[in-house]
């Protein structure tokens, strides 16, 4: 098999090793879903993120009718963080990377409440929404994505609004754009990233990579400085490296810079390793789990920071309830592809422990992930995990994470079949 056509079948969101892939049920033109399965139970999602709404639809799919699913979302539309970099040059718009939730409950029969969660119950399994309505539940899946810590900042606040970090698709995105529109080719655009982990591992690698060609093409010159708080590149080594090399010759590359201050009057981003100054100040702070997690201290048992899980079924520290997505800690990134692919592990494993039944012993997950370097090009990198007894762990399979051999136009053209294929797997 060619590997533009295992990344493109990986694109469907199938799980590996679990139940047949979403692909055939697409070809199908309609779905029939199941009767009653053996499984029965009520199980609230909170997030209608990509891992929330995919495991809210599985559940379904593959739980059948016993299985009643409330998605508890405050928001009435999801916007795609994969490819809001795209936001940023004019290439997409907020519109075309917005997905509603009909289909989820027309064709899946999952309960939506566009209401948000103040507190969980674990002890009488319930939670309780900000009209004080409560939700019983026999298992609980938490998809609360990230939240990201302040940075040190100083200066007006009219100048530290325009220090954005568009890590979440919206508003901040709209804001980050206008000001990149705004540049000269006398301007630079500083870029920081966090240190591990962080959503989307080559993401702001990409970020540097779009908006140099943007500054290239459309403002005739202009200059990136990227601001890497980790040790060196942290996703697709090679193809970064080469393209801050010899595509975009105008990017500045410096690691080991860890944010001490922000004057977001001045522009100047102090560092371990120095001063910088731009015109464009685009600051992404450390990550953690969603607030939701962080203010339940037996979930966030990773460092205050991360629910813990056991990845065969995603079940946190507190019984029947299960994270997943971004906000868990486990050895696979935190990125979209992975968290439709960590929710069918999820799914799966909820349908049979409802059953009384023992979860799959050997879940396979993957990632796959294409980025654009210019406005034509793109390259990718696929990895397949494979949960390991040992460790209790998913452990890369085979060598590892694979990156593209090369950086090119087929490579952009099947990065648009990709992302289709995902959004339509967890949205459609």
């Amino acid at each position: 098999m060619q590997r533009r056509d295992f990344l493109r079948l990986l694109g469907t969101g199938a799980a590996l090793g679990m139940m047949a892939p979403f692909a055939d049920v697409l070809a199908a033109g309609s779905v029939t879903m199941p009767g009653n399965t053996g499984a029965n139970g009520r199980v609230v999602v909170i997030g209608g993120g990509m891992a929330g709404t995919t495991v809210a639809k599985y559940l379904r799919l593959w739980g059948g009718t016993g299985v009643q699913v409330t998605l508890v979302e405050p928001n009435p539309t999801y916007i795609s963080n994969i490819f809001s970099n795209k936001v940023l040059t004019g290439e997409r718009t907020l519109t075309q990377l917005s997905y509603k939730y009909g289909a989820l409950t027309s064709r899946y029969g999952v309960k939506l409440i566009t209401k948000s969660v103040t507190a969980i119950d674990y002890v009488t399994q319930q939670v309780t929404l900000n009209d004080n309505s409560k939700l019983p539940y026999d298992r609980l899946v938490i998809a609360p994505g990230v939240a990201f810590d302040a940075l040190p900042m100083s200066g007006t606040a009219a100048a530290q609004a325009k220090v954005v970090h568009a890590w979440q698709a919206g508003v901040q995105t709209t804001s980050l754009q206008t000001q990149i529109k705004a540049m000269t080719k006398a301007d630079t655009f500083i870029l920081t990233v966090p240190a591990k982990p962080y959503r989307c591992p080559p993401g702001p690698y990409e970020r540097a990579c779009v908006v140099a060609d943007y500054l290239k093409r459309v403002k005739k010159g202009g200059k990136v400085v990227v601001l890497d708080a980790n040790p060196g590149i942290q996703a697709e080594v090679e193809n970064f490296t080469y393209a801050f090399k010899n595509i975009h010759k105008n990017i500045t590359y410096v690691p080991n810079a860890s944010i001490s201050s922000i004057d977001a009057n001045t522009g100047t981003v102090n560092t371990s390793v120095g001063a910088f100054k731009g015109k464009v100040v685009n600051a992404i702070p450390p990550h953690r789990a969603g607030k939701i997690i962080t203010d339940i201290p037996a979930l966030a048992n990773v460092g205050g920071r991360w629910a813990g899980v056991n990845v065969l079924s995603y079940e946190s520290a507190i019984p029947n309830i299960h994270v997943i997505g971004d906000a868990a800690a486990t050895t696979q990134p935190k990125a979209g592809h992975i968290a439709n692919a960590e929710a069918k592990v999820c799914a799966d494993a909820i349908v049979h422990l409802l059953r009384g039944e023992a979860v799959n012993p050997s879940p396979m997950t993957n990632s796959a992930c294409y980025t654009p370097i210019t406005n034509k090009t793109a390259s990718w990198l696929s990895v397949v995990y494979r949960y390991d007894p040992v460790t209790g762990t998913m452990l890369p399979t085979g060598n590892g994470v694979t990156e593209s051999s090369g950086i090119n136009k087929d490579n952009h053209d099947e990065m648009l079949k990709w992302f289709s294929n995902l959004m339509a797997d967890t949205f459609a």
